[in-house]
């Protein structure tokens, strides 16, 4: 078995890596193919000395069966592409299924700010989490993801989610992820957005469902002030 050089850490991520695969497929397939035809022509067909070179126009039925037979063949793959295409996107981009939790992520020159809900699990509420640059989920959960930008068109990119989405200035954008494992992962910006566009990076931190309620009860804003209140700092 091939390891991979990103897991794949969302429900839908195997969905896109087959995609990616059916397309080298078909694509490598017909590559080689002509790739191999078109040396063999030149091969057989090089100069000969006492040999006349011939002009083929190309207008015989012959002739144009080497063109239309595999450009037909062609067109029976592109069928099976656009279909799985239409899937993926279909259950990425279209498909939302209902929430177990929901996030709000912000871009903005040049960060990402994460707003977590809570112990009482909603966002916009008094008990909200904010974290710059730092996505803590819970395994096996359903979230959606509230998407908006600051200032200049940034993209939401999650390469172990198979995740890319444009933050857009004056826009909410709502999508969805399931994560799948636990682990310590990249986000990035897949948008030039500036002379710090390199520099826009953050984590993704995925834990079971017992550490990420320990974390978000030890880090909510009451959670917080109520410890401050008890210290007397």
């Amino acid at each position: 078995m091939i390891e991979q050089l990103v897991p794949a850490a969302s429900t839908y991520a195997g969905d896109m890596d087959n995609l990616f695969t059916l397309i080298f497929v078909f694509v490598g397939f017909w590559f080689v193919l002509s790739e191999g035809v078109f040396f063999w022509l030149l091969f057989k067909f090089r100069k000969k000395d006492g040999q006349k070179a011939e002009y083929v126009t190309g207008e015989l039925k012959t002739e144009k069966r080497w063109i239309t037979y595999p450009h037909l063949l062609v067109l029976v793959c592109d069928v099976f592409i656009i279909v799985g295409a239409v899937r993926v996107w279909y259950d990425v981009k279209q498909f939302l299924p209902p929430a177990q939790e929901t996030v709000r992520v912000i871009g903005q020159q040049w960060a990402w700010t994460f707003v977590h809900p809570g112990p009482d699990g909603e966002i916009d509420t008094d008990d909200d989490i904010s974290k710059i640059n730092e996505l803590r989920l819970s395994v096996d959960t359903v979230y959606h993801y509230k998407l908006e930008s600051k200032d200049v068109l940034h993209n939401f990119s999650v390469p172990v989610f198979r995740l890319k989405q444009d933050a857009i200035p004056g826009r909410v954008i709502t999508g969805w992820f399931e994560p799948t494992m636990t682990g310590d992962f990249a986000v990035q910006c897949a948008e030039i957005c500036g002379v710090g566009h390199g520099l826009m990076g953050a984590r993704v931190i995925i834990e079971s469902p017992a550490d990420h309620a320990a974390w978000v009860a030890e880090n909510s804003q009451i959670s917080i002030a109520a410890n401050t209140a008890a210290t007397g700092e």
